[in-house]
């Protein structure tokens, strides 16, 4: 069940290769798929219009009220991605989160750990929700479906890797702290870990930038704009790894 090796090690680049697919739908163009008319339209349209479609045919809102609350939904779903994210990168370290080893030098139970053994991972599924609905309808099940797959997995490789590393500490841990679903109040005392957030917004601005753009131009609900605003915060975020200078994490999750 858990990641291999080659998965974790080459998480980010599998991460890319699946949001890409999910944008590009590019069995869309296989002959099985309609290509002319309504159908060819509908298949590539965005899943975010496709939804408000639906709702209005439904009877359920107005087509302008759908499409407004679909975008609301859209940004609360990436505001609180990249804020498990950044919550998440300030305890950890930008280090541990780009080393291709897992890296375990004590047990964290700190910030959103207290919560959540995967603040990351429950950023990385609330981001794709959110973002998926600029997604054709086909390539937003895609990526739903494959990354959520794909943060399990990862996320069972460390709980196997921690068990072995920290035995019962981090058995007692798993049982009292949920993989994902965070209670409201911590589960666990606060064990004093500063927190380092420039490096952690800096680190995780990808998530930052995507919320922004919805935030900012997603009004206009122009697609191409939406989509040139995600290809810029990508490429910053990339330039900023690529310059960052990361502290030595204190654990490894």
């Amino acid at each position: 069940m858990g990641a291999t090796r080659f998965e974790y090690r080459h998480r980010f680049i599998l991460h890319v290769i699946l949001f890409v697919l999910g944008f590009t739908a590019p069995w869309m163009y296989l002959p099985i798929w309609p290509t002319a008319g309504e159908s060819a339209r509908a298949l590539s349209e965005p899943a975010w219009l496709a939804l408000s479609t639906q709702l209005y045919r439904l009877g359920v809102l107005t087509y302008s009220d759908a499409v407004h609350i679909i975008l609301v939904l859209a940004l609360l779903l990436t505001a609180l991605g990249a804020f498990f994210r950044i919550w998440g990168a300030a305890y950890i370290g930008n280090a541990t989160i780009t080393s291709g080893n897992m890296r375990g030098d004590r047990l964290l139970a700190d910030g959103p750990y207290r919560r959540t053994r995967n603040p990351l991972y429950l950023g990385t599924i609330l981001h794709t929700l959110g973002i998926a609905l600029l997604m054709p309808p086909s390539g937003a099940l895609f990526a739903i479906v494959t990354l959520w797959i794909l943060q399990l997995r990862l996320a069972f490789a460390e709980e196997s890797f921690l068990t072995q590393r920290f035995g019962e500490a981090y058995t007692a841990y798993k049982n009292t702290v949920p993989r994902f679903l965070p209670p409201l109040k911590p589960l666990l005392p606060s064990a004093g870990t500063t927190p380092h957030w420039l490096s952690a917004i800096l680190g995780e601005f990808y998530f930052l930038g995507a919320f922004l753009t919805l935030a900012i131009f997603g009004w206009s609900f122009d697609r191409n704009l939406l989509h040139q605003g995600l290809i810029v915060s990508f490429g910053i975020a990339i330039v900023i790894h690529g310059f960052l200078l990361t502290r030595k994490p204190a654990s490894a999750f």
